[in-house]
């Protein structure tokens, strides 16, 4: 089974809303704005100046909450799916958004069946190699977590020795921790949930752990509101990825500078920070 869909079985079985990242600006979204000022269509086109797009093609999958999955109603709905609107909004274009089972997503793209797909794909080399990807519009850390009667020391490889770190096997996380935590005894799980549980009843005295599926834990009915998220985010792109982004064909280059633009708009109008509150209302960076 792969990271990603780990990740994806964590978040189906968890209940509650996470966050995402500090430093994005908030004033509240621009809806009026010149012709001179819509994105594709510039006051004075140059040869670097994308067309406008009647229609953007996005492409999907419905079964990794909260980034896209079907509510009770069965409607579509999460952050990519609302993110993927607003970008739309940004563009004065059509917004089509189709689902595709996970596996069919880049081929329907390199078919052009689509003009991007928006299913929180990370950045990997592997990935390079199949299609191009927007500028990155999030990333998923790796935390630590301890329970809320433990006294608080520094979260670092001094502050941590001989303290039981409970971490899943086969993981980046504990891959990381071998490498930069050598003198905390590790006490290694079959998977995540039962390393979360083993925290809960003390049999460690800290879990390292997914910062997405983390935050669902501890803000759910599962964590029984034993815990909490301990020292800061860890993002080393080795061990965590280089972030999650939009990817688009490799032999389309005016769609990424199209849908960069409109990530930045929708970044600086506030909307982004609102999807942000709306999905994920614990922080996790």
């Amino acid at each position: 089974m792969t990271g990603r869909k780990r990740i994806r079985n964590l978040l189906l079985a968890l209940v509650g809303l996470a966050v995402l990242a500090s430093g994005y600006p908030a004033p509240s979204i621009a809806q009026d704005r010149s012709a001179d000022d819509q994105i594709g269509a510039p006051a004075n086109p140059s040869k670097d100046a994308a067309p406008r797009r009647v229609v953007i093609r996005f492409l999907t999958d419905s079964d990794f909450p909260p980034f896209d999955f079907y509510d009770e109603d069965g409607v579509l709905v999460g952050f990519n799916v609302d993110l993927a609107r607003a970008i739309c909004l940004e563009l004065n274009t059509s917004c089509d958004i189709k689902v595709r089972p996970w596996e069919e997503l880049f081929p329907a793209l390199q078919k052009g069946e689509a003009d991007a797909v928006i299913a929180g794909h990370r950045v990997t080399a592997a990935a390079l190699k199949q299609v191009d990807f927007t500028d990155r519009y999030f990333h998923t850390p790796g935390r630590f977590a301890a329970r809320k009667d433990t006294a608080k020391i520094e979260m670092t490889p001094s502050g941590l020795e001989g303290k039981r770190i409970a971490v899943a096997r086969g993981t980046a996380h504990e891959a990381f921790l071998r490498a930069f935590f050598r003198d905390s005894p590790l006490v290694v799980y079959e998977n995540p949930d039962l390393a979360r549980e083993a925290l809960a009843a003390g049999k460690a005295d800290f879990l390292f752990d997914d910062g997405i599926s983390l935050a669902f834990w501890l803000n759910g009915t599962l964590s029984r509101q034993c815990c909490e998220m301990r020292g800061g985010p860890y993002l080393e792109p080795k061990f965590f990825g280089d972030g999650i982004a939009i990817a688009v064909p490799k032999n389309d280059p005016q769609i990424r500078l199209l849908l960069n633009k409109a990530l930045d708009r929708v970044r600086a109008s506030g909307r982004f920070e609102e999807l942000v509150q709306r999905y994920f209302p614990v922080r996790i960076y």
